[in-house]
């Protein structure tokens, strides 16, 4: 009889591979049931490109140099409008290709595995006072295109881990301009000036913005500033990725 049920379950399994085959999205190697994050698999996902060293207090710019903390060159003339930015990993290789699937390939699933990543890096900070966590927003018209915004995923995600607050509507986008990453650094920041608008709720709160990538950092000043402009009280930043 357990010869009988073992065989069983064998079949059951090989069936549920055939017909629910999946491939890590980093390797596109055959991805286990068992040991994946989401849609990766695990030895992608202990391989991701944390950042390991200091990184700039304003912006999350990564540094080799061995400081704890630093203000890089754009910073010390321009600093974000937030009171530090946090950033888990490296922008690059396999970090960069499962991102990548979330924000387009409609991987929205990773929200909950990339928020680990957020958590972590937050209680490595230790500050964990915010009234509300606001993922940065897009535009009406791009959501319904896309289906979702993978910032409010990862933003209600992390709220959960921390039991606190997601309040997406704290903030909003009222232009929908040319994205971020089809510009080149320098039309960065005109391009999102004013694109955002916050809500008077904001007022008086301890704000976190998280968003899923920073790369100039103009995305996550827009929206400080927006913020700010209502009167909240502070503002922090959590990106999953830094470029």
């Amino acid at each position: 009889m357990c010869a009988v049920l073992t065989t069983l379950s064998i079949l059951g399994r090989e069936t549920a591979r055939i017909v629910l085959h999946a491939s890590c999205v980093v390797c596109e190697r055959e991805l286990p049931w068992r040991t994946r994050k989401g849609s990766c698999c695990a030895a992608c996902w202990s391989a991701l490109p944390m950042i390991r060293g200091a990184k700039c207090d304003s912006c999350a710019m990564p540094w080799s140099a061995g400081a704890e903390s630093f203000r890089c060159i754009a910073c010390l003339d321009d600093p974000l409008p937030v009171g530090w930015t946090e950033a888990w990993g490296h922008y690059r290789g396999s970090l960069e290709r499962l991102l990548h699937a979330f924000k387009f390939e409609r991987h929205d699933f990773l929200d909950g595995p990339l928020s680990e990543l957020l958590e972590s890096v937050l209680r490595a900070r230790g500050d964990l006072d915010f009234d509300a966590i606001v993922p940065v927003p897009m535009h009406r018209a791009k959501q319904r295109q896309r289906g979702y915004n993978q910032a409010e995923l990862l933003g209600r995600a992390l709220a959960k881990r921390l039991r606190a607050r997601c309040l997406p509507s704290l903030l909003r986008k009222r232009i929908d301009r040319s994205p971020q990453s089809t510009l080149p650094r320098k039309d960065r920041a005109a391009n999102v000036r004013g694109a955002f608008v916050a809500s008077s709720s904001a007022g008086g709160r301890s704000v976190l913005l998280v968003d899923d990538i920073c790369t100039t950092a103009e995305t996550l000043r827009a929206c400080a500033n927006a913020l700010l402009h209502e009167g909240a009280a502070r503002v922090c930043a959590a990106v999953v990725a830094k470029a």
